[in-house]
């Protein structure tokens, strides 16, 4: 199944490359710094969805006290930082020809470095501290705290002054964004989350054997 999954994961970023730069017109008051939306959005939305599947399973821990749903957070954590940084770099770049500066303390901008300083934290917690669960139950409060700073960030362009654009796919104007953009995004989202199905599916992998590694060093010593 991953190895489908990865042959399909392959044409898809092949394709959605392709059409980014060849099929997907220029827009036209950015032009071709534009583009990296097509990295940046769906960079957004995996790290936003690997951080509810973090909060979901997390909740779940403390209330089962199952390993699974542990392991599932430890995963879906260590990929939502890795795909939070990239969108933070990538709003960055595209920030210095918009805005003419690579940041600013927009309340965005601002609410996402704290949620990803958030995350690294959880990451940092993991390393340092033992194995056990009391690891698993420290690290599930942390996930379901700094959670809550999602809705924030998704909110903060309503409350506040900002430079940042509204969202998009939850606006209630119609033809925010013109079609062909639209869909080259929504291609790009797709093409994400297939590569955050393959990167979840060897992530968990590795937590599993990793454990039953520790688990078997514990019982022989």
């Amino acid at each position: 199944m991953r190895r489908l999954l990865g042959i399909l994961l392959i044409l898809t970023i092949g394709g959605c490359g392709w059409m980014v730069f060849f099929w997907a017109p220029l827009e036209s008051s950015m032009g071709i710094v534009q583009k990296i939306m097509y990295i940046h959005v769906p960079s957004v939305w995996i790290s936003f969805l690997s951080f509810f599947i973090a909060f979901i399973t997390s909740i779940g821990y403390l209330w089962k006290r199952r390993e699974g749903f542990d392991i599932l957070a430890c995963s879906t954590v260590e990929i939502g930082v890795v795909f939070c940084g990239i969108a933070l770099m990538t709003g960055s770049i595209w920030a210095k020809p918009t805005w003419n500066t690579y940041w600013s303390w927009d309340p965005r901008l601002t609410t996402t470095l704290i949620l990803f300083l958030i995350f690294v934290g959880y990451i940092l917690l993991r390393r340092f501290t033992s194995y056990g669960e009391q690891q698993a139950r420290l690290s599930a409060i942390i996930v379901i705290v700094g959670f809550l700073d999602i809705p924030l960030i998704h909110m903060s362009v309503v409350w506040w002054r900002t430079l940042h654009q509204p969202s998009t796919f939850f606006s209630a104007q119609k033809n925010v964004i013109d079609r062909p953009l639209l869909i080259m995004l929504w291609i790009s989202l797709l093409t994400f989350s297939f590569l955050f199905a393959y990167l979840l599916s060897i992530r968990v992998e590795i937590e599993k054997k990793t454990r039953a590694y520790l688990k078997q060093i514990a019982n022989i010593y």
